[in-house]
């Protein structure tokens, strides 16, 4: 299932992901959440954080990998 932004999750993980929210607000609020509650928190969660959360991983990838190319660069004679 894909979110408006194109994060495709199976349902096995969705049903991780939203069970997972439910345990959360249970054990932090001792609030009862029902699937389709969880359903739309996770969709706002994927709507509108995990692009941010993305772009770090990616920012964090290219910092490392350009790091790892100037150290190729010094072994140039």
């Amino acid at each position: 299932m894909a979110s408006k932004n194109g994060i495709k999750l199976d349902r096995s993980k969705r049903d991780e992901m939203t069970r997972s929210i439910r345990d959360y607000f249970l054990k932090e609020r001792g609030e009862e959440m029902g699937h389709l509650a969880s359903d739309m928190v996770l969709d706002f969660i994927l709507e509108e954080l995990a692009p941010e959360f993305y772009n770090m991983g990616v920012m964090d990838s290219y910092r490392l990998m350009s790091e790892k190319v100037a150290d190729v660069q010094l072994l140039l004679k």
